[in-house]
């Protein structure tokens, strides 16, 4: 079990007015807002330190505090491999079905948990994220100087020269009429609405931000492709929107439907498709040099 923990909410302009009950449901969707009142009822949210009830108004510059009480995280796979590790860098690869970070229910079953408990008195940093279904290499820092330096490449990733590189092997249905060579989605992606989130990322060819992946088709068999994916922006969820937006969804992809948008009824951490992310490279924080990073096809 959780020991639980405390959601912090400092409240905005676009917020003052609205309810204990209404804010919370409007801006966590996952639960109701009757589920909200019996929260604020049963004293579990705080307003600038003292209870609030579920009806009283809140103004611009309060501070919400939702004691969330213990609760049993589901289990994950935790064989965390060690691929590289250095004073500056340490490289892992991460199974499918282990988030990287806390959320949605998982705090300490997660990447960065065990990192800590692996590492005490360190805590490698993921400097970046992949998806609770996606499985491969993620790249964590062990001090700050390092941190900054690699979250700078990931800002700054674009261009033929850089030295930052990320590819992913996916696998999708038989492909019809297999494209040769490099081919370029460039379908925008964004928020858009969702039944059970209020929103999720999806493609969004109207009004969302440029994003940019390059495929190439290696296997097509009768039953299943297999793609090699390369983004070079970093949207959530890029690879499996972008292959669903020309046609073809991951395989066992819950989510995302062919167009690239995303049924109502699923959320985003549902998993059951392959992605792996199967080659890394970035500049060492520390010597400057360009390091690269493998491992096998198949987790």
């Amino acid at each position: 079990m959780d020991e639980g923990c405390t959601y912090t909410d400092r409240i905005g302009p676009d917020a003052d007015g609205e309810t204990v009950a209404r804010f919370y449901a409007a801006r966590y969707r996952h639960s109701s807002e009757a589920d909200w009142r019996a929260r604020a009822e049963a004293g579990l949210v705080l307003r600038n330190g003292r209870p609030a009830g579920p009806d009283e108004r809140l103004r611009a510059g309060d501070v919400l505090r939702w004691n969330r009480p213990p609760w049993r995280e589901p289990d994950v796979p935790r064989d965390v491999r060690v691929v590289l590790a250095d004073d500056d860098v340490i490289v892992v690869d991460k199974p499918a079905g282990l988030p990287t970070i806390p959320g949605g229910g998982f705090v300490r079953n997660t990447l960065a948990a065990i990192l800590r408990e692996r590492f005490p008195g360190e805590a490698p940093v993921p400097v970046h994220r992949l998806g609770r279904g996606t499985s491969g290499l993620v790249l964590c820092a062990r001090r700050p100087s390092a941190r900054d330096a690699l979250a700078r490449q990931f800002r700054e990733a674009g261009g033929e020269e850089r030295a930052l590189r990320k590819r992913y092997l996916a696998r999708t249905a038989h492909v019809a009429d297999p494209p040769a060579g490099d081919i370029e989605i460039a379908v925008p992606i964004g928020r858009v609405p969702h039944a059970l989130l209020g929103s999720v990322w999806a493609a969004a060819p109207g009004g969302g931000k440029p994003s940019l992946t390059i495929c190439r088709l290696l296997e097509n068999g009768p039953d299943a492709a297999l793609w090699e994916a390369e983004p070079r922006t970093g949207r959530p969820h890029q690879i499996r929107i972008h292959l669903a937006a020309i046609g073809h969804p991951l395989l066992g992809d819950p989510l995302f439907l062919p167009g690239g948008g995303a049924r109502p009824d699923v959320l985003p951490g549902e998993t059951g498709y392959f992605l792996r992310a199967w080659s890394l490279s970035f500049r060492h924080p520390a010597t400057g040099r360009v390091v690269e990073c493998r491992v096998p096809a198949a987790p």
